[in-house]
């Protein structure tokens, strides 16, 4: 009988392979497996798929503009903001990289800038998913990466979207709280005009609740998505904290995003350990001030992203550890002068699995400063809303982002702080359930993927050892003197292959040719590149050497 799978076909009769030198009752099967890196991307996009593109392309008979081009479209089944992710995304899908086991996991972070970066010189537009186009119109209420997600994804589907932007800029946090020295102004709006291409229209400068009502919203769109970002700043609840030169870390991002001088002095104090805090230091530093950041845990504990951290180091910000604020010590004209602080010390960890800071009593002392920036939390604004707000939970949603209100979803920052590509995945999820909310059908299950494989399923002896290509920074006098200039540049395209070529094709055969070199009985008929093998199975003994010498772990035997 002939038993079909991806790309494979298994030739398998009734009685096992015999013969001298039969070794086992078990046979090869190919078993596509899901890499770690695919695990951990929020959005699930195939990246083993696109940098094993570029990584082949040679092989498979493409120009790698063609293998470039075939990766971006890849990636955007997905995300339509992949020079964006490529310069801003904490990239968690290199955290299980098994070729850290080898050396250094696959830089895809950097790759992916790449890809944006070619498809943006090359003005490839994003694609509709078909032909079909629907009467329901669907209004989106945020355009940052939830919104802007979920609009193009309902545009590809053949919807008509609207999205209400509260900001005269699109791109809700990326924009107002992300520094132009991380993110470049133009890269961000030309990926948002790709999406407006589509036929998506963006209402800029229009609260929804004070210049159109959520009602009449509600009247006019068949189906609603929320994604109105994490905007306004956490307060320290401190006496002192309404001086005027006193800042929440969004508010001072959002003021110099949007091109507003912001006078700090010359001492500025960053409270907080997050990628916001370290922003508004590094903005600070930019600003010609000197600054610290306090801390009141430990550096293992600070959650914002380790180069960017030592990034604000390598440009001369001082981090001071277990040091909680206390009071804001007031001049005479009612402006901060300096920051009354406590140390602290360590205790029982607490609802985030952080150890618990505890102030020393006695421990008081005090921090001169011309500005102080608390950057120590943020939430969404829901004044226009506030219906939507569940309490301290903010909005709720099930696992396809339907809430409460009936044809109303919600994605990104409104349902918890979290990662520009969580709320990415969050808008496509929600897309995906309005389209069947409106077509009357029940949201299908996600498919269920093949199972994670480790470095301990591989033969990881098998690849050579390569250096990780990273991408040249700015030297530190010159980015400082230009304030709003991009920090790093992208790799190069030698570099891209380079670093595509490191990849380990984990779980999935890549042609290396290992199970037909070291198979004495011919059971591996060569196929055409991508097409990879036919097993003829009568012929194999069940040696086991095909399965025990695939160094990416794609043959099971069984």
């Amino acid at each position: 009988m002939k038993l079909k799978t991806p790309k494979k076909d298994i030739v398998v009769r009734a009685t096992p392979g015999g013969g001298a030198g039969e070794t086992s009752n078990l046979r090869p099967r190919p078993a596509p497996k899901t890499p770690p890196c695919v695990c951990g991307c929020p959005q699930g996009t195939d990246i083993r798929g696109w940098v094993q593109t570029i990584a082949q392309h040679e092989a498979y008979g493409k120009t790698l503009d063609q293998a470039l081009e075939e990766a971006f479209y890849t990636i955007a089944e997905n995300n339509p903001f992949p020079a964006t992710c490529g310069r801003v995304c904490p990239h968690p899908c290199e955290d299980g990289c098994n070729r850290i086991e080898v050396d250094e996991a696959v830089h895809i972070n950097a790759m992916e800038r790449h890809i944006g970066d070619f498809a943006l010189e090359r003005g490839l537009p994003l694609r509709r998913a078909g032909e079909t186009r629907y009467d329901e119109k669907v209004a989106v209420i945020g355009a940052g990466p939830a919104g802007l997600t979920c609009a193009y994804h309902l545009a590809r589907k053949g919807y008509s979207v609207t999205v209400f932007e509260a900001f005269p800029r699109a791109g809700g946090m990326l924009y107002y709280g992300i520094p132009p020295y991380r993110l470049p102004r133009d890269v961000l709006q030309k990926e948002v005009d790709r999406i407006l291409a589509l036929g998506v229209e963006l209402s800029l400068s229009t609260v929804v609740g004070r210049d159109i009502s959520y009602d009449d919203l509600k009247k006019e769109y068949r189906a609603i998505f929320v994604g109105i970002g994490a905007h306004k700043g956490k307060l320290l609840r401190i006496p002192g904290e309404d001086a005027p030169n006193v800042w929440t870390g969004t508010e001072f991002l959002n003021r110099c995003n949007s091109g507003e001088k912001v006078e700090v002095g010359n001492k500025v104090l960053v409270i907080g350990g997050g990628d916001t805090a370290i922003d508004a230091a590094r903005v600070s530093r930019r600003l010609g001030a000197d600054v610290t950041i306090l801390y009141r845990r430990t550096r293992v504990e600070m959650p914002a992203i380790k180069p960017e951290i030592e990034g604000a180091e390598a440009e001369g910000v001082t981090i001071e550890l277990l040091v909680a604020p206390k009071e804001v010590v007031k001049g005479p004209d009612g402006r901060a002068v300096a920051l009354r602080c406590l140390r602290c010390e360590l205790g029982e960890p607490d609802e985030s699995g952080r150890r618990r800071p505890v102030p020393i009593e006695g421990s008081d002392f005090e921090v001169p400063c011309t500005a102080i920036i608390a950057a120590v939390s943020q939430e969404p604004d829901f004044d226009p809303l506030p219906h939507l707000r569940e309490g301290r939970d903010w909005v709720k949603a099930d696992a396809h982002g339907q809430t409460k209100d009936a044809g109303v979803f919600a994605g990104g920052d409104v349902l918890g702080l979290g990662l520009a590509t969580i709320a990415m995945a969050q808008g496509k999820r929600a897309a995906n359930a309005i389209d069947c909310y409106l077509r009357g059908l029940p949201v299908p299950e996600e498919p269920a993927k093949p199972p994670v494989i480790k470095g301990d399923r591989m033969k990881l002896s098998w690849y050579k050892k390569a250096p990780r290509n990273r991408p040249s920074e700015m030297p530190i006098a010159e980015r400082l003197a230009n304030p709003e200039a991009e920090i790093a540049t992208g790799l190069s395209r030698d570099e891209a292959i380079a670093e595509a070529k490191r990849c380990l094709s984990c779980g999935m055969c890549f042609d290396c040719e290992t199970c037909w070199m070291f198979c004495q009985n011919s059971v591996f008929e060569r196929l055409p590149k991508g097409q990879h093998f036919k097993f003829k199975i009568e012929l194999c003994n069940g040696c086991k050497k095909c399965a025990e010498e695939c160094p990416c772990g794609y043959i099971d035997m069984v």
